[in-house]
């Protein structure tokens, strides 16, 4: 089951990663958008094992979360589409249940780089979204090349 998660996460990331230099562009906004929904996919198809596996190592430690938590996609826009996945936490799980990504917005100020994770209520940033309010990021998941 591990090998099998790690393959489809590195496809998807692969895939998503897979981008040309160029003017931003329709066809690439739409090439963007359908990476998005089919890695936005590929970590939901997982995510139940994923949460598993995380709230078990963070059980195991003792920093085990208090209330409700569910993995989703990290969808990062900028400089072409990119795709991860990550831990949400609630206290309530009627904001968990809202909660269908993390969106990642990056910026440069001179030597400093800064990474805000918003949980977010659409799988389509493209589109449009809301920030989930009373989420947070609990873990962020890698996958090895």
């Amino acid at each position: 089951m591990k090998k099998l998660i790690t393959i489809m996460l590195m496809v998807v990331m692969l895939a998503s990663g897979v981008r040309r230099a160029a003017a931003l562009d329709v066809g690439g906004l739409l090439k963007d958008g359908a990476i998005i929904v089919g890695g936005g996919a590929a970590v939901t198809l997982l995510s139940k094992q994923l949460n598993d596996f995380i709230n078990t190592i963070t059980f195991n430690k003792g920093a085990k979360f208090e209330g409700y938590t569910k993995v989703v996609p990290i969808l990062s826009l900028g400089t072409g589409a990119h795709i991860g996945a990550a831990q949400v936490g609630a206290t309530t799980q009627s904001a968990l249940d809202r909660t269908q990504a993390v969106g990642q917005l990056e910026g440069d100020f001179k030597a400093i780089r800064a990474r805000a994770l918003i949980p977010i209520d659409s799988l389509n940033p493209i589109k449009q979204f809301k920030r989930v309010q009373g989420v947070g990021v609990t873990a962020i998941i890698d996958v090895k090349l």
